[in-house]
């Protein structure tokens, strides 16, 4: 396997860096391999005072001075671009509408699909640039056929290639992760930044939703949504407590629930459904979290359209890990039964589907179906 875009020849390579230590250090690695590089600060936010200050996100005024500091340290332009109102369109009002529905988005995903990959690489390709470089930990695969494959980062610790699951072979073909090979801690990442003189050697890493200011993610969809009493019932419909708007529960959640009345067999209960067209958010034991099966829509490929159903391994968390599945196409949808039951599983979570370390694709979870109960031997 060869890594892709190779440097064969210098290549016009837009950087986008955020203020962070990855992408500042990708684009030290892009320019030191030969490139002709641009570094470009994104503007997500109209009024970037509002989103959280210091080094909590990626969206501040501190954030984009640190981006240009980094940028004139490796000797490269540095450019701010306002993508602010197809940010706020595409992933902060879909944030909220998913969540009205009863759904667990992932924005970070949303983001790379719609913004960094889409908005950015359709400007960067009119503006003649070759490729986009970002600070993900992941690998881009040329094969020998010419198509491209995306795979898992050597390092499996630091590896991200779940929230890059959406981007399609046409996006691999113009995309450049230097960090996806690199078998080093964080802490030698930053050692690497240091040593190139860059400032945001010793900057905290973000793990905040950047458009959430506090990090309070109810309070923000309250503010949006208004506050709407309703319901949590128990399994059997019966009320055991009241909340203040269905879309500040997760499926599985277990803290913040304010239940007043104890379960029969004294042991926690845990956020089975929401339901938002009644406003009742449902609550039950542990076991009953348990799925066996679920359907994806709106599958997105990296490559083409798996020909057969198949056995492959499935990420359901960003920071998750991995469970084996059955998986087909069906009429546009995919269908994917569990080997063994996986718990808390939530409709608007993305599934990505690997097979080894190849990324084969990524759909949003419509429907899930709930394991069996165990028989008592």
């Amino acid at each position: 396997m060869t890594e892709n875009l190779p440097s064969t020849r210098p290549l016009r390579v837009l950087a986008a860096m955020s203020g962070g230590v990855d992408s500042a250090v990708a684009a030290a690695r892009a320019a030191e391999a030969g490139h002709e590089v641009t570094g470009v600060h994104l503007a997500l936010s109209a009024n970037p005072q509002s989103f959280r200050t210091g080094a909590r996100g990626c969206c501040t005024i501190e954030d984009s001075r640190d981006a240009r500091r980094a940028a004139d340290v490796i000797g490269i332009p540095f450019y701010v671009w306002d993508l602010a109102d197809r940010f706020r369109e595409d992933v902060v009002e879909d944030f909220i509408a998913e969540y009205e529905a009863g759904r667990t988005p992932n924005p970070c995903l949303r983001c790379n699909e719609k913004i960094k990959f889409a908005a950015l690489l359709d400007k960067a390709l009119a503006l003649g640039f070759d490729a986009v470089c970002t600070g993900h930990y992941a690998t881009v695969v040329l094969k020998e056929d010419g198509s491209r494959e995306l795979h898992r980062a050597s390092d499996m610790a630091k590896d991200q290639s779940y929230v890059l699951g959406v981007l399609d072979e046409k996006q691999l073909a113009h995309a450049l992760f230097p960090l996806g090979d690199t078998l080093t801690t964080k802490e030698e990442i930053r050692a690497e930044a240091e040593a190139r003189g860059l400032a945001v050697a010793k900057k905290p890493d973000s793990h905040d939703i950047c458009f959430i200011a506090d990090g309070d993610t109810q309070g923000f969809l309250a503010g949006r949504l208004g506050k709407a009493e309703g319901d949590i019932v128990d399994e059997s419909g019966a009320k055991v407590g009241t909340h203040e708007g269905a879309f500040g529960f997760t499926i599985g959640q277990r803290k913040g629930l304010r239940i007043g009345h104890p379960a029969a067999d004294g042991k926690p209960r845990y956020v089975l459904d929401i339901s938002p067209v009644n406003n009742t958010v449902t609550v039950g034991p542990v076991e009953a979290l348990d799925v066996s099966a679920l359907t994806a829509i709106r599958p997105r490929w990296c490559g083409s359209t798996p020909a057969a159903p198949g056995t492959y391994t499935a990420q359901l968390r960003a920071h998750g890990g991995e469970t084996e599945v059955f998986a087909e196409v069906v009429d546009g949808e995919l269908h994917v039964s569990f080997t063994e039951p996986v718990r808390g599983v939530a409709p608007g979570q993305a599934i990505v589907l690997y097979d080894g370390t190849r990324v084969v694709g990524s759909a949003t979870i419509a429907t899930t179906a709930k394991a069996a109960p165990a028989v008592s031997a």
